[in-house]
């Protein structure tokens, strides 16, 4: 399939942490067309302050004139938000981890490829002067023939409970690493340790070994006293350090020496760094200039789908061996026994070590909020009800009695659960197999209802505001604004924002606010009358 070529402008999806440095990159080089959050206020202040427009989701899939998005949404939702865009004719960036599994990852590279649409994976540091002028080192034999290479990065914090220090730390190195090895690595060997909590590592060393010969370790750590961010890359006749601590002009640093051998012994000699001279340009300038140049000539990204897959399995795989050796949550000496108990948990509610609890949430009877879970504001948890372990749950969320919310679920903003409604977590369940580490991802999506005695198979998604009538049971991913019901669940109509059950003239019959079907999906119409889009 081809496409012609188009000014590129390109839509911010996830205006957070994060988001906001991608879309001042994109205002940067001239091609942000719009920014998209959940939070239309977060939105129309990113946008505002890089001279352009806050928009909807749907606006943005449907409006020719955006031709590609740059994703920065949590990483749950990044195969979901990128598969829309691609469908809807869009080039895609999507930050690092593409998927949080290597599966979801391939559907998302078939897809790319099906629609014939670029797909490139935020891999930031592979766009750092330093680092492009270190492989050109390399390849001019510089170095001489690579023997290892190793990078240590630490931090005291950023703890996260939503993931470990592996995934939020590593993805990079990794990718790195790849990148000079030109390789897969034949053996990959992984171990942590859990300091602050039983399932989700703290400190990981992660050791590659390569079919050339070449060896590789990965140290990360949010454990650590002072800020260390190095990769060293040690060839025959020379070594070099890259330290994205130091100052431009000695950020990379070559050390010409061999090892020589006297009398058969081996003798290192001492020798001063040389720094190499560096292009003066913001690796995610560069990294978004990439991308663009890439969306306009139809070429192939540096770090494309198989590169960001590539570095997908070789988290995958060293994920797995640390879960072997986590242990279930329990009290530690830098973990406190108990927590202060929220103003709105009832007495009888029991609320783990490390679970976070927003303002103005209530928490009813014999109700239990595992450690890692993190629950928003303004939330009711009903009687009975089971929240995690390492569990997300967004603000304005209604969950009734008798429901539990497993590991791997993510609720977003403003979601309903009915009473007795189920959640799976993994596809063929036995009580005498341990399937821990098959669990797959479950994402109900903003302002979505699941009615009572629901069940929602795992590894799904529940799209924006869509309606699951009770008793259904859910076996694949629910369009935004669907009606779904039966055994298996089916599609049988559409739903307003306000749960109103459209007609064929597909007006909410409670606001008088317009849809429109665009390729089979129910989008908002763009054009509402003032009174509408004031409610």
């Amino acid at each position: 399939m081809t496409h012609p070529t188009r000014a590129a402008k390109v839509a911010l999806v996830g205006a957070g942490y994060w988001g906001k440095n991608i879309a001042r990159s994109l205002s940067t080089i001239g091609v942000l067309g719009a920014v998209v959050d959940e939070n239309p206020e977060q939105a129309a202040a990113i946008a505002s302050a890089n001279g352009s427009t806050a928009r909807r989701w749907p606006d943005v899939l449907a409006d020719p004139d955006i031709t590609a998005v740059a994703i920065s949404t949590p990483a749950a939702t990044h195969v979901q938000v990128a598969s829309e865009a691609l469908r809807a004719g869009k080039d895609v960036f999507v930050e690092k981890p593409m998927a949080l599994l290597p599966e979801r990852a391939e559907e998302l590279a078939r897809l790319a490829e099906e629609e014939g649409r670029v797909l490139m994976v935020g891999h930031l540091l592979q766009y750092h002067p330093a680092f492009m002028r270190l492989r050109e080192l390399i390849a001019d034999g510089r170095l001489g023939r690579l023997q290892y290479v190793y990078s240590n990065r630490l931090n005291f914090g950023k703890i996260r409970r939503e993931e470990d220090v592996l995934w939020s730390f590593a993805p990079h190195d990794i990718s790195m690493i790849l990148s000079l090895a030109g390789e897969y690595p034949s053996e990959v060997r992984a171990e942590g340790h859990f300091a602050l909590h039983g399932r989700i590592a703290d400190v990981t060393m992660t050791h590659l070994a390569f079919p050339s010969g070449l060896a590789a370790h990965v140290f990360v750590s949010w454990l650590h006293p002072f800020k260390e961010q190095k990769l060293i890359v040690v060839g025959d006749r020379a070594m070099a350090v890259f330290d994205d601590r130091e100052p431009l002009d000695r950020k990379l640093a070559l050390f010409e020496a061999e090892v020589q051998w006297s009398d058969g012994v081996p003798i290192a000699p001492k020798v001063e760094p040389t720094y190499v001279e560096l292009a003066e340009i913001e690796p995610l300038v560069n990294e978004m200039s990439h991308f663009v140049d890439c969306t306009r000539t139809r070429s192939t990204p540096r770090t494309d789908a198989k590169e960001g897959l590539r570095v997908l399995r070789v988290l995958a795989e060293a994920a797995s061996q640390l879960k072997s050796t986590a242990t279930d949550s329990q009290p530690t000496p830098t973990q406190p026994a108990t927590i202060e108990r929220p103003a709105g948990a009832h007495e009888t509610a029991v609320i783990d070590p490390g679970a976070t609890i927003g303002e103005r949430t209530k928490i009813w009877h014999f109700s239990h909020v595992l450690g890692s879970t993190s629950i928003g504001s303004d939330c009711s948890l009903g009687q009975n009800v089971v929240a995690g372990p390492n569990v997300t749950i967004g603000d304005g969320v209604r969950i009734q009695n008798n429901v539990s919310i497993y590991e791997g679920v993510t609720l977003e903003d403003g979601v309903f659960c009915g009473p007795s409604m189920v959640f799976t977590n993994v596809t063929t369940p036995r009580a005498f197999v341990s399937r821990k580490d098959e669990f797959a991802p479950t994402l109900v999506r903003q302002g979505a209802s699941i009615g009572a005695n629901a069940t929602i198979v795992c590894g799904t998604t529940i799209g924006r505001y869509a309606f699951v009538a009770a008793g259904a049971v859910v076996t694949r991913d629910v369009p935004d604004f669907a009606l779904v019901k039966g055994v298996p669940a089916r599609h049988a109509g559409w739903v307003s924002r306000e749960g109103e059950i459209l007609g064929d003239d597909l007006i909410c019959p409670r606001t008088g606010e317009r849809y429109q079907l665009r390729g089979g999906a129910l989008v908002e119409y763009a054009d509402q009358p003032a009174e509408v889009k004031a409610t």
